[in-house]
């Protein structure tokens, strides 16, 4: 059994009088590709951005690697080892693509010096170039971000979330705007990832996620209705009826 990187526990938000989220309690694994799916306005969003320290729970608490998370401010979750992406591309577009990594490595830092030695500059610029390895990017290295075709900026900013080395990868709707090709190469992309490190996203595309996860979650209503396997929630009559829909595909 994997050990367990972070739980959700008990987990709550509210909007005023508006209830997002309602008592979601779930750990998960390391090594593990987790998807979370739902209609529009089942709290995936907000879940999602609780995970990343965009929001703050009204209840429950947050922990990673057994540390809590509660108040934590968000720039601080990247130090602790919790990296995201965001459902519209957030890159600097005149920057090149190098450029875009090595400047989130900077970010890292704990403080600018101006004095800062050759090897730390070579040591960043390695980092940079590593992330861009990683997800296919680094013969764009030079090429103006702008430049990139959608699926190719998606991919950079996966890239500019790789550069902290986080141990879970967070990913709001990857394959937002892409075709049928973008999206299998982006699908295999995040096969990849899932090899060394552990994957949670948020995605509308009901086939891809069936075929790519180890494990999905379904909310409604900001409650979590199920948890599975593919093959379990493929099965599930409750979610079938709430979310699939008995007409829709499934393979």
């Amino acid at each position: 059994m994997s050990a367990e990187l972070l739980r959700a526990e008990r987990i709550g938000r509210r909007f005023g009088g508006f209830v997002a989220l309602e008592d979601i309690s779930v750990s998960f694994s390391a090594g593990q590709l987790t998807s979370i799916i739902g209609p529009n306005g089942a709290g995936k969003s907000t879940f999602f951005n609780i995970l990343s320290g965009a929001l703050s729970p009204s209840s429950g608490s947050l922990c990673f690697k057994g540390r809590e998370l509660n108040g934590l401010p968000q720039h601080r979750f990247v130090h602790q080892g919790i990296s995201r992406s965001y459902q519209i591309t957030n890159i600097f577009p005149d920057l090149t693509v190098h450029e875009n990594v090595r400047v989130a490595a900077q970010a890292l830092t704990v403080s600018y010096d101006i004095w800062r030695s050759r090897a730390r500059l070579d040591e960043l610029n390695m980092r940079a170039d590593a992330a861009l390895e990683a997800v296919g990017l680094q013969e764009k290295r030079s090429t103006i971000a702008k430049l990139l075709a959608h699926g190719q900026q998606r991919a950079l900013e996966i890239a500019i979330a790789l550069v902290s080395e986080p141990e879970l990868l967070l990913l709001d709707e990857p394959t937002a705007g892409m075709g049928p090709e973008e999206t299998r190469e982006m699908v295999a992309l995040l096969e990849r990832l899932s090899q060394r490190r552990t994957v949670l996203l948020v995605e509308h595309k009901m086939k891809m996620v069936l075929g790519l996860s180890k494990r999905v979650l379904v909310l409604h209503h900001g409650r979590l209705i199920a948890d599975g396997t593919p093959d379990e929630i493929r099965g599930n009559a409750e979610v079938r009826r709430i979310y699939l829909g008995q007409s829709e595909g499934y393979g």
